[in-house]
């Protein structure tokens, strides 16, 4: 993170990778490049994993606390990313160990699909991803429409 507090990093693209039989996965050299070799990996929306950059983990995460403690719906978000959340070292070959849980979670098989969103990436099992897709690509316009709702009713 920049003084700012802006991502430094801008990851971006699609890439896929196998899970090996000791549960290991290599983060693609591209999104290496970006995120480094300490990462934070959590569960992640609509069974994915979120991974970034540790030193960026703070700013993904600020909005959880900045919302009050008494609030059910902060303490459930703050349960479900920061709970499930590690800290990992990526090996010389720039794998990582995904522990069961975040594993269960995504429902993760063999063959993954990373995704570079910018200021941090998502881990899906392929086939998830693919109905995922499917899904966005009917309803990418509808999406976009509420998205545009919401942000002029922000103003």
């Amino acid at each position: 993170m920049d003084i700012s507090g802006e991502f430094m990093v801008m990851l971006l693209g699609r890439y896929s990778s196998r899970v090996t039989d000791k549960g290991r996965v290599a983060l693609p050299a591209k999104l290496r490049a970006e995120i480094g070799d300490s990462i934070v990996v959590t569960q992640g929306y609509e069974k994915s994993l979120i991974l970034v950059a540790e030193d960026s983990w703070h700013e993904l995460i600020k909005g959880t606390g900045q919302k009050p403690f008494v609030v059910g719906a902060a303490r459930d978000t703050t349960r479900f990313l920061l709970g499930s959340a590690g800290k990992l070292k990526l090996d010389k070959q720039g794998r990582f160990v995904l522990s069961a849980h975040l594993k269960k979670h995504a429902e993760i098989k063999e063959e993954v699909v990373f995704l570079g969103l910018g200021g941090y990436a998502e881990l899906w099992d392929k086939e998830r991803w693919s109905e995922y897709q499917e899904y966005l690509n009917v309803n990418i316009e509808d999406i976009a429409e509420r998205l545009s709702k919401l942000n002029i009713e922000n103003k």
